[in-house]
Formats: structure tokens, C-alpha cells, sequence
């Protein structure tokens, strides 16, 4: 069992909390740091666990070290993790800046740990359904919108919503991104509030996302558009559906109701419409319980250091892009 204490205790670092003690399998949590004595106190006694009087303290008394604390902190605290022989989880983004995780990447090579970023979606049940599902999308439609809420607004919405689906299409395709075009409006804070960007990639594949805190409802989803198929993902209902074309002579027509003739230029195509099963899970618990397994094992990560980078980076280019007010920019030229 390896010993683990969380660094911040806000809103999402009591989540992690829970989570964590309801892992009673795979982590035994040691304590916690917060910087603020009030909040220190009353997590303690909330949660009946230590509170340690120095990130120093903590760090030396555990094997893997949780870091929810706000962005630009992240760099500085999972230096001194990493430094100390121990292995990291790191709450997303990453880091504050591409140089700082640049850095990151290079220590944890030279220290030999493991670094595993908070990209909670990869863990979506949702998503999790489409493990035995075929994969290659050449068109994908994303949209992550938000009541508006102070908390994160210290960054722009590309960095707090949108960076979740940059990692789940960079984890989707098997390409390079090479153009990005993107557009944002700072509406109630001083960055971006609302932001559209288009990403082509080297295969072909077109990416249309837009991110929104300042929505009037929720959504979060993502359509895949491939070949012969539709894949439709609510990460916020937790639900999929692949709706499927086959030949009709095809040798491997699903054998089920769920089947529509449908008239195309090419001739009759069956439509099949497939609801994988849901499970139901706690997302954060298990990408927790996913980095232990990774630990334990000497396996990469399921979201891993350089998994974070790559959103991380490909984030900060539609910002670069929004900022300069031009419509295109094209990554394959220095």
C-alpha cells in the first residue's frame, strides 16, 4: 500500500480527500498541507487525518505526493516532490507555463518517478465505454460550457475547461496537429471567457471545440465523425452512442433489432445504433487507483507527464492565437 498526502485543500482538494480514503485498498493517506492554519484545522478535523506544518514534512513522510493546488503553484511544489524520490499527481493544467513543464518532464527522467496529470474525463464513464469501439475520426465537435463561477477565472477558459478536450482528442488521434485557428471574447473576467478553436491535424482530421463559463446551462460533449460512423459522448449525462453504416452483405452486420435500412448514393446501407453499457464509476478515485497501478507496475500512466505537456502546449498556442487577433496559425513553420 503506498503512503499518500495531498497538497491543497480547496474546493476540489477535499474531493480528492474523499476519494482517496474511500481507496482503502491502494492508499494509506497520511495527511494533508494547507498554508492556511483556519482551513488546516478544520480539514483535520473534518476529515479526521494530520495536518503537516511544512510541505517539507509531508513530502518526507509519504511515497506519492497529490498536488490541488491553483496552477501556478504546481511547478514550484512538484519540484520539490520530484527531487525527493517521489512520485507525483498533479491536478490540471500541468504547469503555469510550457517551460515549466518542459522542466518537469526532464526531472522526472533524471529522478526516475512517476507523474501522472488530473485530466479527469479519460476516466469518464462515458468515455470508458468506447474501450472496444474502433477509433479513427476524421471530423470532431466539442462543446464544454459553464455557469460562470469566480473560482478559476484567474486563467483563461482555455486553460480551465477547454484544455479537458484538447486531451481527449489529442488522445483520440493518431496525428499531429499542425494549424490552429481560434477566437475568444473576455466577457465578465480578464481573460477569455468564451473561446472557439479549429485544429487540423497531419492525417486530415478537423477539430472544432468551443469552451464557454459564462453559459446559461451545462454541457459537456463530444461527437466523433468517421468513416462509416457517429460517436456521441455526454460526459455530463455519463452516456455514448456509435451509430454505425454496414454493407448489407457485410460479414460483420450486428445481429439485433437495432437495425435500420438506410438509402445512401453508394446504395442501401443498414444503420445499426449501439448504446454501450454504462459502469458506474468514481472518476476521480479511479484515475488515483490508475497512478498507483502505475507505480506499483513501472508502467506509463494513463495520463502522463508528457500527455499533460501536449494539451498543455497545444492550449497555449490557442491562446497565442486569440491574443494575436489573427484567424490562422501555422505550427509546421519555426
Amino acid at each position: 500500500m503506498l503512503k499518500i498526502g495531498v497538497l491543497g485543500t480547496g474546493h476540489l482538494g477535499k474531493i480528492h480527500l474523499k476519494c482517496i480514503q474511500l481507496a482503502v485498498e491502494t492508499y494509506d493517506l497520511v495527511g494533508f498541507y494547507d498554508p492556511n492554519p483556519a482551513m488546516a484545522k478544520a480539514v483535520a478535523e473534518q476529515f479526521n487525518i494530520r495536518a503537516f506544518a511544512s510541505v517539507e514534512a509531508l513530502i518526507q513522510a509519504v511515497d506519492v505526493v497529490d498536488i490541488v493546488t491553483p496552477t501556478t503553484t504546481h511547478f514550484a511544489l512538484a519540484v520539490q516532490v520530484i527531487q525527493a524520490g517521489k512520485h507525483v499527481f498533479i491536478e490540471k493544467p500541468l504547469t503555469h507555463t510550457i517551460a515549466e513543464a518542459e522542466e518537469l518532464i526532464r526531472l522526472s527522467k533524471e529522478y526516475g518517478v512517476q507523474v501522472q496529470v488530473g485530466h479527469v474525463e479519460r476516466f469518464n464513464p462515458a468515455l470508458l465505454a468506447l474501450e472496444n469501439t474502433d477509433l479513427n475520426p476524421m471530423f470532431i465537435e466539442a462543446h464544454r460550457l459553464a455557469a460562470f463561477n469566480p473560482r478559476g477565472t484567474d486563467v483563461s477558459v482555455v486553460l480551465d475547461l477547454m484544455i479537458h478536450d484538447l486531451d481527449i482528442v489529442l488522445s483520440m488521434v493518431d496525428a499531429k496537429p499542425t494549424k490552429v485557428s481560434a477566437n475568444g471574447v473576455a466577457v465578465v473576467s480578464e481573460t477569455p471567457d468564451i473561446a472557439n478553436a479549429r485544429i487540423e491535424f497531419d492525417n486530415g482530421c478537423v477539430a472544432n471545440l468551443t469552451a464557454s463559463r459564462i453559459s446559461m446551462k451545462q454541457m459537456r460533449k463530444v461527437r466523433f465523425f468517421q468513416r462509416d460512423a457517429y460517436i456521441s459522448l455526454d460526459f455530463l449525462e455519463k452516456n455514448a452512442q456509435v451509430v454505425r453504416l454496414y454493407d448489407q452483405d457485410a460479414a460483420n452486420l450486428p445481429e439485433n433489432a437495432n437495425l435500420l435500412e438506410w438509402h445512401t448514393p453508394q446504395g442501401v446501407k443498414m444503420l445499426h445504433i449501439d448504446m454501450p453499457p454504462i459502469e458506474s464509476v468514481n472518476a476521480i478515485k479511479m484515475e488515483l487507483e490508475s497512478f498507483a497501478d502505475s507505480i506499483v507496475n513501472h508502467t506509463t500512466p494513463k495520463v502522463s507527464i508528457e500527455d499533460g505537456y501536449q494539451a498543455l502546449k497545444l492550449a497555449y498556442e490557442i491562446i497565442r492565437e486569440i491574443d494575436q487577433g489573427s484567424w490562422k496559425v501555422d505550427l509546421t513553420k519555426e
